[in-house]
């Protein structure tokens, strides 16, 4: 019904910038809350960011806020994470994916998420 696809990974310096695009196709997203997260090696997918429907309100996991920003954009069908600053904590598989809900503010938990992304890699050296 819709699939998202990310892009725009790589290797980083620390203190370096990357910019993440999620592109949706198959349907418009314009009506539903979109949200981020990642996954490091050994870990378990966390929550990263969010961004409300009509893109009025953001929500960011602690561990990113005044780093990271999550923004849409409806011409393009596209949400974007562009991260700042980056930490090597901050390595892992980036993961896009849609709310399963219309109009919502943007939820933390993953299984209120119905569509995801197959992910790309962000690796930052020191």
């Amino acid at each position: 019904q819709v699939q998202l696809r990310e892009s725009g990974g790589g290797l980083v310096q620390v203190g370096g910038s990357l910019r993440l695009s999620c592109a949706a196709s198959g349907r418009s997203i314009s009506d539903y809350a979109m949200g981020w997260f990642r996954q490091a090696p050994g870990k378990e997918r966390e929550f990263v960011a969010t961004i409300m429907w009509n893109g009025g309100r953001r929500n960011y996991a602690d561990s990113v806020k005044g780093r990271f920003t999550i923004s849409r954009d409806n011409a393009k069908n596209t949400v974007y994470l562009q991260m700042n600053s980056l930490k090597p904590e901050d390595t892992a598989v980036y993961y896009c994916a849609k709310d399963t809900y219309m109009r919502r503010v943007g939820v933390y938990a993953q299984a209120e998420y119905d569509y995801w992304g197959q992910g790309t890699q962000v690796t930052v050296s020191s």
